[in-house]
């Protein structure tokens, strides 16, 4: 008898993989072998556990759900905290209230956004509800004498709160956030770090480097897989005023006004009837949240030139009403208590002494300083690190939600006019 594979393309298990940590993917129902029936599902696939469902399109999405739980057929919901939704690119089937998979034993999925689950159906399964295959799979390596250990845990439960974020605004599609920090912080490296995690593989989108000049010279505003989040890159920050990123420049970045890949000038700002210049903005366009960056083992080496540069942004960013964050980033360099373990960060008294300083030189409140790793020379994914990213992804999404709620949205786009200064 030939053995049943998965129709998962490595990329696409890696992907899935990155989601629920360091697992083995197990196949207990394939639907073109077992039948495209409820029957057929509950009768391989009850009673086993923590599961992953995998279904594809015609569309070419393939997509599906994870639950803790055992399917038991007992008639009633059952409540699952750490269930979640993902997508890549009872006479029922397993049923999240959101989406109904194997509908009325044919196969289709019912799509129900909103519901159980916030999510866009066209990014999810791209309106296309016929499925071409339907799997379920077994994830014997997270179960521990049927217990999830609690790094898979609180993993999976970051992952479930950020592919489940919708911003307040119906308006606003995604969060978007500015980077910004001095050459060689580490900006364009979080970028592609919180791209490899959920990937599941090393990415290179952003290009990152180590000279001691800005390897960014452009404004790219990058969305993440399927992340409700776009990341925006700046220029580094220098002391001089004739070279990186323009402050003037950023203020146009906040209300939206700078197209993406505006190539900077820095001796010059954009003025407003400049090509690049986008004059019709929506909340859609504006800067969400701030988050600054700057390199951990460098704290002691800011010169007071570019602690005032930090003083003047901070001064053009309250006025606007943008809520602020500080990634540390390089912990695991700054300390070698880090180094050896990612998980004694926030035990580290040289990392906490870190933070108070530049709580302290940069205004922000110590709550809003975060200790991050960015993916450097690594080749393999690391679940501590991953955790750390996403805790400072959640962060900046809940931030964002603060800036949606000071907003008076009266339109279906609200203007820039709003923000000026």
């Amino acid at each position: 008898m030939s053995v049943i594979k998965s129709g998962l393309a490595k990329d696409q298990h890696n992907k899935l993989c990155s989601l629920l940590g360091n697992v083995r993917l197990h196949l207990l129902y394939k639907a073109s072998v077992h039948g495209f029936t409820a029957a057929g599902f509950h009768n391989r696939c009850d009673k086993q556990g923590p599961t992953v469902i995998v279904a594809y399109n015609a569309a070419g999405f393939v997509f599906g759900a994870y639950t803790s739980k055992d399917y038991t057929q007992c008639g009633q919901a059952i409540n699952d905290e750490v269930a979640f939704l993902y997508s890549i690119n009872v006479a029922t089937g397993p049923h999240y209230g959101a989406l109904v998979f194997l509908h009325e034993d044919k196969p289709v999925i019912l799509s129900n956004p909103g519901t159980s689950f916030n999510f866009q159906a066209a990014a999810m399964h791209g309106d296309d509800l016929t499925l071409t295959e339907f799997e379920h799979c077994l994830l014997p390596t997270l179960i521990h004498n049927g217990i999830l250990s609690e790094t898979d845990k609180k993993k999976q439960q970051l992952t479930k709160d950020i592919l489940n974020y919708k911003p307040d605004i119906k308006t606003v599609n995604q969060a978007r956030v500015l980077l910004v920090g001095p050459v060689g912080a580490g900006k364009s490296s979080f970028f592609n770090s919180i791209n490899s995690a959920f990937r599941g593989n090393m990415t290179s989108q952003a290009i990152a480097g180590t000279a001691d000049k800005s390897v960014t010279t452009q404004v790219p505003a990058k969305g993440i897989f399927f992340f409700p989040l776009i990341l925006c890159d700046t220029m580094g920050l220098e002391e001089t005023t004739d070279v990186g990123l323009n402050i003037e420049d950023l203020v146009s970045i906040y209300k939206g006004h700078i197209k993406d890949r505006y190539q900077f000038n820095p001796s010059a700002p954009l003025l407003e009837n400049a090509p690049g210049y986008k004059k019709n903005v929506t909340l859609n366009d504006m800067i969400h949240c701030v988050v600054y960056v700057v390199d951990t083992s460098k704290v002691s080496l800011l010169t007071q030139k570019m602690l005032d540069k930090f003083a003047a942004i901070r001064k053009k960013i309250n006025q606007l009403g943008i809520p602020q964050i500080l990634l540390m980033t390089k912990v695991d360099e700054a300390c070698p208590l880090v180094a050896k373990d990612l998980k004694n960060v926030y035990r580290s008294v040289y990392i906490q002494r870190k933070a108070r300083e530049l709580s302290d030189c940069l205004g922000i409140p110590l709550s809003c300083v975060l200790p991050v790793k960015n993916y450097s020379v690594e080749l393999d994914l690391d679940q501590d690190t991953d955790i750390l990213l996403f805790s400072a992804v959640k962060q900046m999404l809940n931030y964002a939600d603060s800036f949606f709620e000071n907003q008076v949205v009266e339109a279906p786009e609200l203007s820039c006019t709003l923000c000026q200064i």
